[in-house]
C-alpha cells in the first residue's frame, strides 16, 4: 500500500513525516514532488576506488541553468529536508523528468524507516540536457512498515547517510568492511 496524500497530511501532523519547506500545491493524490536544490557535484577522480574515499567538487547552479552531459555523472539534490519516522520513503523520479532524459538515482530509490536530511540524487542523462534550480525533479511515495522496527536509520551507530545537508554526498562505500 501507500499513502495518499490525505495520510501523507495525517502522518506529517502526527510528526512521522516531515517535509521542510513543504507547500500543498506540491503534494499529488500519492506522492510529493521534491525539487532541485542548487549545488551539483561531480567526483574529483576519472577511475572510481570502492575501498577509497572518493572525493568532490561543488558547484552552484547558475541562474541561467546548467547543461548535463551524457557522459557525465552527477550528484544533485533536493531542496526539500525530509524526516520519516514510521514509513519507507521511495524517491522515483517525475515521468516529466524522464522524458527529458535524466534518471535521478542509479540504484538508491528506498529510503529506511528514520531517514532524515535532504536526498542525494544520482543524476545522468541520455542526451544534453539544461537543468535549473528549483525545478521539479523527483517525487516521494510512502510506504507503510508491517511490523516492529528495532533500530531506526537514524539511531544507528554505522548510518553513514543519516542527517545528509542540502549539498549531495559522495559514496561513503569505503566505510564498509569487504
Amino acid at each position: 500500500m501507500i499513502l495518499s496524500d490525505l495520510r501523507i497530511l495525517e502522518e506529517m501532523q502526527k510528526g512521522t513525516i516531515l517535509i521542510q519547506p513543504f507547500q500543498r500545491h506540491d503534494l499529488g493524490s500519492n506522492s510529493y514532488d521534491v525539487h532541485l536544490g542548487k549545488w551539483l557535484a561531480t567526483y574529483t577522480d576519472a577511475v572510481l576506488d570502492a575501498k577509497k574515499h572518493n572525493t568532490i567538487q561543488y558547484f552552484e547552479i547558475p541562474e541561467e541553468g546548467y547543461v548535463l552531459q551524457p557522459d557525465g555523472f552527477y550528484l544533485g539534490v533536493t531542496q526539500e529536508y525530509t524526516e520519516t519516522h514510521a514509513h519507507v520513503p521511495f524517491l522515483e523520479g517525475k515521468s516529466s523528468t524522464g522524458r527529458l532524459g535524466i534518471d535521478i538515482h542509479a540504484t538508491a530509490g528506498k529510503g529506511d524507516v528514520g531517514f532524515c536530511g535532504n536526498w542525494t540524487l544520482e543524476i545522468s542523462c541520455k542526451q544534453p540536457v539544461r537543468v535549473y534550480t528549483g525545478m521539479p525533479i523527483g517525487q516521494l511515495i510512502y510506504f507503510p512498515v508491517d511490523g516492529e522496527i528495532e533500530t531506526k536509520y537514524n539511531q544507528k551507530k554505522n548510518a553513514k547517510y543519516s542527517g545528509q545537508p542540502d549539498k549531495p554526498i559522495e559514496s561513503m562505500m569505503w566505510k564498509n568492511q569487504f
